[in-house]
């Protein structure tokens, strides 16, 4: 014979109404609850978040969803909407010169480098080529730029999620 137990804890009721925003989380007047009998369980969460894709599958890149950038000299914006973007890049540059890349994130009144990439001056003139992925959340006034000096960043950015955590699916 099964026992049940009532269960109150805000932070589960807080969760339940983040994950089923299209049932109102539990309402008024429902309790959670907890049983010792066995209950098979079908996981709806991935559709109760509004993505029938997966996490890694959400995150592809697509013709119509994805924009391009570049920057070679100088402050460049690259994003200034709200949410939760994807970048991917690379950079190019020459050991024979110095040559710094940085990715920044700006509030409107200062500016905090997410990463920056240098290359020091040396005898040698050979090219250094390297990949970057980041994710990164922009709130409402930040924007995200590019920051180069005889150096080459190109790559693109597609929004992940909104302000919200609204997942964006591919198209």
């Amino acid at each position: 014979m099964a026992q049940e137990f009532f269960i109150n804890s805000q932070s589960l009721e807080n969760k339940v109404r983040q994950l089923l925003p299209s049932q109102g989380g539990l309402g008024q007047g429902f309790d959670l609850s907890a049983s010792t009998q066995i209950i098979p369980i079908i996981d709806l969460t991935e559709s109760a978040e509004g993505s029938n894709l997966r996490q890694d599958l959400q995150k592809a890149s697509s013709f119509n969803d994805i924009t391009a950038y570049s920057a070679t000299t100088g402050t460049n914006t690259i994003i200034n909407n709200t949410g939760y973007f994807q970048i991917i890049g690379s950079y190019t540059g020459y050991t024979g010169s110095v040559a710094d890349a940085s990715i920044i994130l700006n509030d409107g009144s200062s500016t905090k480098t997410l990463i920056r990439y240098a290359i020091s001056a040396s005898g040698y003139n050979s090219q250094i080529h390297n990949n970057f992925v980041h994710m990164v959340f922009l709130g409402a006034g930040h924007t995200l730029q590019i920051s180069a000096s005889n150096i080459q960043v190109y790559g693109s950015f597609r929004q992940i999620a909104s302000i919200d955590g609204t997942l964006t699916d591919p198209t």
